[in-house]
């Protein structure tokens, strides 16, 4: 009976593990076809994440080719605008050139007042032309009179415009200012000639030439009228490059010894003053044998031989700058007399004609900036924003400089040196410095202070020059 209990129990548990068995058969059926789903689901995930990441690559593609196309506009558009910038400089530094000649210095740099003083020169130099057409006339008229009244008169004596009186001492300044204008603005400068300067002195120094050279012989009224009749028709008639001419030295010297008259010259030409940066070079001399007009230019002769003329430098007095340094310096005058007849060319070289070096203690302070690797300079920064000068402050190291704006903690200006950064000086007596780098062109001014202006110059140039001699010593 025991056993026969016990044979019952274990069948029993026989059929509830076969029960459990086959739930967990069902539940093994189960979990595989929710495996297959999810591995079928999984597939389709990876499918469409890789779809997506293809997608994803294509974008990217075509992202980097839209910023290649970006980026080579933008440097295109940078080489255009550094272009422009220099254009933009040259033209500046042009009108602020011939502004300058004329004694004119904008209190700013920037495009109306630029206009402005252009216009107000324009309109200075059309009234003096229309005053000088009415003094033209009024003396056309007087020497009508004169060749009336002499008519008679068989003597082969000097004349005087003023009173037909024997003339002994100066030409009317009236005469000779406004036939020297007229003889300026017709001889104007053409495609490769400097223009005329005028020595504000010329008239008071007229006075102490030879008396012979000051007179006017009877037949000279005639043509003295004709020439101021055929000056103010060719002044008013359209005149280009090729129908200027003024007569070679080799024509003067053949008319002169034909004639039997010296030509036009000056003596005892020389240059006053120390030829060091920041000093003002004047050219001087007397003039003899009718000098009444000179032709100025200066000239640098650079170490290969050859001359390079500065641009703006046609006046008697020069301004040595840091573009001067190591460079050999010389100023050429031609002389001209009242009937246009052209003396031989002077050329007088400065600094006994030696290469242009920095005084002992600009020297010592640019020395000592290479030395330490550092140097820091306050200038003037020209905002074209707000269209005035900002005080900051120009730091200078051996690889790279760098320009803060004063009251602000920003860098503005951050660059290593390279071979397209310049730094370039304006002509004339001028403080100013213009910087172009790849951020564009800027200029400074660093307080009227010409000799911190060249020391700054020289300094970075030399940073700049030791940079690039690393840069190819490292590439070599």
């Amino acid at each position: 009976m025991e056993l026969y209990l016990r044979m019952k129990a274990q069948k029993e548990e026989i059929l509830q593990l076969r029960e459990k068995i086959s739930e967990a058969c069902i539940k093994e059926l189960q979990l595989l076809n929710e495996k297959h789903v999810s591995e079928r689901k999984y597939s389709d995930l990876r499918m469409a994440l890789d779809q997506r990441q293809k997608d994803a690559i294509t974008s990217a593609l075509a992202e980097l080719a839209h910023r290649k196309d970006d980026l080579e506009e933008n440097i295109k558009l940078a080489h255009d605008l550094k272009d422009a910038e220099d254009e933009r400089y040259i033209f500046t530094s042009s009108m602020l050139g011939l502004l300058a000649e004329y004694g004119i210095r904008p209190h700013a740099i920037n495009a109306s007042t630029i206009c402005n003083n252009v216009k107000r020169l324009y309109d200075q130099l059309q009234w003096k032309i229309i005053t000088s057409h009415a003094s033209i006339v009024e003396i056309d008229s007087m020497l009508g009179n004169q060749i009336a009244n002499g008519s008679s008169n068989k003597d082969h004596r000097p004349f005087s415009v003023s009173n037909g009186q024997p003339q002994t001492s100066t030409v009317p300044n009236g005469l000779y200012t406004d036939d020297t204008y007229l003889r300026e603005y017709y001889l104007g400068p053409s495609s490769g000639m400097p223009r005329f300067v005028q020595d504000q002195n010329m008239v008071d120094m007229k006075g102490t030439m030879p008396v012979k050279m000051q007179q006017f012989p009877n037949n000279y009224e005639g043509e003295l009228s004709s020439t101021i009749n055929k000056g103010v028709e060719e002044l008013t008639a359209p005149m280009t490059g090729a129908e200027f001419h003024l007569p070679t030295t080799d024509e003067e010297h053949g008319s002169s010894i034909s004639e039997g008259v010296l030509l036009p010259s000056i003596e005892d030409f020389q240059i006053i003053g120390e030829a060091k940066p920041g000093n003002t070079l004047q050219a001087c001399g007397f003039p003899v044998r009718g000098t009444s007009l000179c032709i100025f230019q200066w000239v640098r002769h650079l170490q290969n031989g050859t001359r390079q003329y500065i641009e703006g430098a046609t006046v008697p007095d020069y301004v040595v700058t840091a573009d001067d340094v190591d460079k050999i310096i010389a100023v050429e005058c031609i002389p001209i007399d009242d009937s246009g007849r052209q003396g031989e060319l002077v050329r007088l070289f400065a600094n006994d004609q030696k290469k242009i070096t920095c005084d002992a203690d600009m020297k010592r302070e640019i020395d000592t900036h290479i030395s330490v690797g550092r140097a820091s300079f306050d200038v003037l920064f020209w905002n074209d924003s707000t269209n005035d000068w900002k005080p900051s402050t120009f730091i200078l190291k051996r690889s790279s400089f760098q320009i803060k704006i004063n009251g602000t903690a920003d860098v503005f200006i951050e660059e290593k040196y390279s071979a397209d950064l310049s730094i370039m000086i304006p002509p004339g007596l001028s403080t100013q410095f213009v910087l172009t780098c790849v951020h564009g062109t800027y200029p400074f001014s660093t307080y009227e202070d010409v000799r911190m202006r060249d020391t700054l110059v020289l300094t970075m140039r030399n940073f700049q020059s030791k940079a690039l001699d690393d840069k190819r010593k490292g590439k070599a």
